[in-house]
C-alpha cells in the first residue's frame, strides 16, 4: 500500500520510487493519474485499474498474482489509500489468504491539514466525507455536538458553504480550518470562526480538494440550559431588539448552542 502525493510531485518517498519501480504490476485507483506521477519519476512499472466499482470483481485477479508470488503495489488517486479512498477490500483478501501487507507511509490530506490547523491535535476524530444532504449532515453532527477531539472531514467544495452552515447550526460558533488544495500552486488556509470563514467564502467561488476541521467542544463548558438560554432572550429583548432569528444566531454564538436548538426554543417559549 503505496501513499503517493496529494499535490505536489516532489512529495513522494525515495522508497515509494523504489517499491513501485520493482513491483510486477501496479494496481491504481485512475490509471491516468497515476501516469502522470510514474512518468515524473521515470516509471515504466505496467498498471492496471482498481476503484470503488470494479475493487470486489478485480480482487481475485490480485490475489490470484499475488499468491503465485508477485509483488503488487496498490496506489490510489493521491495519499494513502484507503483513508477515504478504495484499498479496504484487497487488504482484507490478501490478510485473509495470509499474504503480507506492507505499508509503504507518505503523504495524508488529513494529516497534512492538521499539523498546520492551530487547533489540538493530540486527539482528533477523523469522519471522511460529510453526508451529500443537509438533513443527514445535520444529524450526524448532532451526533458528536459533545465531542471534545479536534473533528475533520473530507468535503467537495460545492457543498462546503452549506456544510459550514449546518455546522454552525448543530455545533454553534466553533473555530475551524478550511485547508484547499493542500501542496498545490493554489494552496489555502482560512482560519477563524465558522462563521468569519463561511462569510469569507462568500466573496468567491471556491475549487479543488477541502480537508475541513472543526474545533472540538471545549472540556470546560457545559451544556447550555433552556433557562440560560432565555435570560440571553431577554437580555437581548431589553437591549438590542433583533429580529428573532438574528437573536438565535447571537445566543448560539455567545452559549456555544447549536443555532436551531435556539431557534426552536425561542420559537415555543
Amino acid at each position: 500500500m503505496v501513499a503517493t502525493p496529494i499535490g505536489n510531485l516532489e512529495d513522494i518517498t525515495l522508497r515509494a520510487i523504489r517499491i513501485l519501480q520493482e513491483v510486477r504490476l501496479i494496481a491504481a485507483e485512475d490509471t491516468r493519474r497515476t501516469r502522470i506521477l510514474l512518468d515524473a519519476h521515470r516509471i515504466a512499472t505496467p498498471m492496471t485499474s482498481l476503484h470503488d466499482w470494479n475493487e470486489s470483481k478485480k480482487c481475485g485477479m490480485l490475489i490470484e498474482r499475488l499468491d503465485a508470488g508477485e509483488d503488487i503495489a496498490y496506489v490510489s488517486d493521491a495519499g494513502t489509500p484507503g483513508i477515504s479512498d478504495p484499498g479496504y477490500h484487497l487488504v482484507r483478501e490478501a490478510i485473509a489468504k495470509e499474504i503480507r501487507v506492507v505499508p509503504v507511509p507518505g503523504s495524508c490530506a488529513l494529516i497534512a491539514a492538521l499539523s498546520v490547523s492551530g487547533l489540538p491535535m493530540d486527539r482528533f476524530l477523523f469522519l471522511g466525507f460529510l453526508p451529500n444532504r443537509s438533513p443527514a449532515r445535520r444529524q450526524m453532527l448532532a451526533s458528536v455536538r459533545h465531542e471534545e477531539r479536534t473533528l475533520v472531514f473530507y468535503e467537495s467544495p460545492r457543498r462546503l458553504l452549506s456544510s459550514l452552515e449546518d455546522i454552525e447550526a448543530e455545533l454553534g460558533e466553533r473555530q475551524v480550518v478550511v485547508s484547499r488544495e493542500i501542496t498545490k500552486v493554489h494552496e489555502q488556509f482560512l482560519r477563524g470562526s465558522v462563521g468569519k470563514v463561511r462569510e469569507g467564502l462568500r466573496e468567491g467561488t471556491l475549487r479543488g480538494e477541502v480537508t475541513l476541521i472543526v474545533a472540538g467542544r471545549s472540556g470546560d463548558l457545559e451544556e447550555c440550559s433552556d433557562a440560560e438560554i432565555l435570560r440571553h432572550r431577554d437580555r437581548l429583548l431589553r437591549e438590542e431588539g433583533l429580529s428573532q432569528r438574528d437573536m438565535a444566531e447571537r445566543i448560539a454564538r455567545e452559549t456555544g448552542t447549536s443555532r436551531r436548538r435556539v431557534y426552536r426554543l425561542l420559537l415555543f417559549s
